[in-house]
């Protein structure tokens, strides 16, 4: 009666684990028969700063004055195996111009330029015009390479990813780590943020539509998330290790049986 006791247990916790309601898994639960006047949050603009690893695209009507500016033959270059938006594991550093303490970087022909402070756009205008004298009517495009959040716990993909942009959201992270898994808690997700020398604990709930408006929700350089486990999977794990020798011992048993009523029967 024990052993029948443990196996239902077993019955009930899978059926539990495969078949989660979906109140439990919907996201942005809430009246949909109306329209959600959503706050007008704007992403963070960012500045570059000290320790930033710039990508700078730089094109013009002259190609040999561009070869200048191809990634390998710039100056000031930082090397690494940066490709696409996941970073690889030994982590190494993008590609790029580093800002040094002073907020300077070192570019071909123009030299060591100042952009600690300014915004993409801004910094792009200023090597646009930086460029002027030396190419015929150059392009600029400006990007940070090194900011990162990390993704850990109940998702696909638990890695630390690129942060491209100020755009990038809460949404947006989770679906480069490949959603939640099922058994991933949607009501109680932690984000873990540094702001001003002080490190905040917030908690984020998917269920709830309001998470729209959050301040939290458009993400920053060094973010942390965290999906907790649910319960049901917790529970599961524990009665699966205890049940571990039971089961054992029964397949044991019944192949031992088995055996003994071949050999019976010859």
């Amino acid at each position: 009666m024990k052993i029948s006791n443990q196996f239902l247990w077993v019955v009930v916790l899978l059926l539990l684990g495969g078949c989660s309601t979906v109140k439990q898994t919907v996201y942005f639960q809430g009246d949909t028969a109306q329209n959600v006047q959503l706050a007008k949050i704007k992403p963070q603009v960012l500045q570059i700063l000290p320790n930033d690893i710039l990508g700078i695209t730089v094109v013009s009507l002259d190609d040999e004055s561009n070869k200048l500016f191809e990634m390998p033959l710039a100056l000031g270059l930082r090397y690494s195996s940066f490709a696409g938006s996941q970073l690889g594991a030994q982590g190494m550093q993008p590609l790029g111009y580093l800002v040094d303490s002073l907020g300077f970087i070192e570019m071909p022909l123009i030299g060591r330029i100042q952009l600690e402070g300014l915004t993409l756009s801004q910094a792009s205008i200023k090597v646009k015009e930086s460029l002027e004298p030396y190419l015929k009517k150059p392009s600029v495009n400006v990007r940070i390479l090194n900011h990162k959040f990390t993704i850990l716990g109940e998702v696909g993909k638990p890695s630390i990813y690129n942060l491209l942009d100020d755009n990038t959201t809460l949404l947006d992270a989770l679906g480069q780590a490949g959603d939640l898994t099922i058994y991933g808690r949607r009501d109680n997700i932690m984000l873990i943020r540094d702001s001003n020398g002080t490190r905040e604990y917030i908690r984020l709930n998917l269920l709830d539509k309001n998470i729209l408006n959050s301040k939290y929700f458009y993400l920053k350089n060094g973010d942390v998330i965290y999906v907790e486990p649910s319960q049901v999977k917790s529970t599961f794990n524990d009665r699966n290790y205890q049940l571990v020798p039971i089961a054992t011992g029964i397949i044991s048993a019944v192949t031992a049986l088995g055996v003994l009523m071949l050999n019976l029967s010859k």
